[in-house]
């Protein structure tokens, strides 16, 4: 059975870091394409980022370039993103995702196989 099970999230002050975590078990993601999503209240789940297999290929949504890393171990089958200088409205519910692929995609159907999620909370 596959599972992607996140964590790492929390409560954390404007300005502050979080870094969280995906652990895959069941198969191993090492040739597919891994990316981070999130939702907030009342709103639509939007791509956060995401890489190929071999990292050599990473994009990220807009709204958290510069702030947001994305990284992966193969050899433990988990993805990382590390997230700096988080604000209130990065609040949301983070999923981690994979593809069945070798690359990545920005739209939520692109991807096979989700986690649970895990809660990301910044306080103002």
């Amino acid at each position: 059975q596959v599972q992607l099970v996140e964590s790492g999230g929390g409560l954390v002050q404007a300005g502050g870091s979080l870094r969280l975590s995906c652990a895959a078990s069941g198969r191993t993601f090492s040739r597919n394409g891994m990316g981070w999503f999130r939702q907030a209240p009342g709103k639509e789940r939007e791509f956060v980022a995401a890489n190929t297999w071999s990292g050599g290929s990473t994009g990220y949504a807009d709204s958290v370039k510069g702030r947001f890393t994305i990284s992966r171990d193969n050899a433990k089958n988990t993805v990382y993103l590390q997230m700096n200088s988080l604000k209130p409205e990065d609040t949301a519910v983070y999923y981690c995702a994979a593809t069945l692929t070798l690359g990545w995609g920005r739209r939520d159907f692109e991807y096979r196989y989700w986690g649970q999620g895990t809660q990301v909370t910044v306080s103002s």
